[in-house]
């Protein structure tokens, strides 16, 4: 490529990269190893740069290199247990508005719950906002079958909201932080009642 193709492609690809780390964040749960992801996809991407054509859509072809790289990575090293970085970080922080950081956080742990095909078909359509053709095209199925991994996404996270997120000990904090906080210490306690 010229140096004049050079910069009309890293022109195109940089405002695409805060909705790659978006996309990586939803595949990974782990902000560290989705930044990890996300310059590995945009290395991958700039080699490949002469195989794309400046004018087509440039978010999804990234989307595409970057689901990739995430998928061979799982392959490669499904023996592996990552350290929770994202949790270490949240407890690190202060924040404004506690209970908007407690409903982002459901949100996130619902998407956690969602099986993989519905939770990266939600995130590329709803957060990504690719059309149903290109993330069809993008994970290579039909486009009824991206419409309908949205759908039931869509469904069954408004069904997690709504009935609480109750898993591993985790209380709902619409149960209120006081209610949430007694509830996991009479769960400590065993039921005996201390004085």
């Amino acid at each position: 490529m010229t140096d004049h193709a050079d910069e009309a492609f890293r022109a195109a690809l940089i405002p695409v990269i805060p909705h790659m780390r978006a996309f990586a964040r939803s595949l990974c749960g782990d902000a560290a190893a989705a930044d990890d992801l996300v310059q590995d996809a945009l290395a991958k991407a700039w080699q490949a740069r002469a195989s794309f054509q400046l004018g087509t859509n440039i978010k999804a072809w990234a989307f595409m290199i970057l689901r990739n790289q995430f998928y061979s990575e799982k392959r490669r090293s499904w023996r592996q247990q990552p350290l929770d970085q994202e949790q270490a970080e949240r407890t690190l922080k202060a924040y404004d508005d506690p209970h908007a950081v407690l409903e982002l956080d459901d949100v996130r742990r619902a998407m956690a719950l969602l099986p993989t095909e519905q939770r990266e078909a939600l995130i590329m359509v709803g957060a990504g906002g690719l059309p149903y053709e290109e993330v069809a095209e993008i994970v290579g199925v039909a486009v009824g079958t991206i419409k309908s991994r949205v759908s039931r996404a869509r469904a069954a996270l408004a069904a997690i909201l709504a009935d609480g997120l109750d898993s591993e000990g985790y209380v709902a904090p619409a149960a209120g932080p006081m209610a949430a906080i007694l509830g996991q210490l009479d769960a400590l306690r065993g039921g005996r009642q201390v004085a």
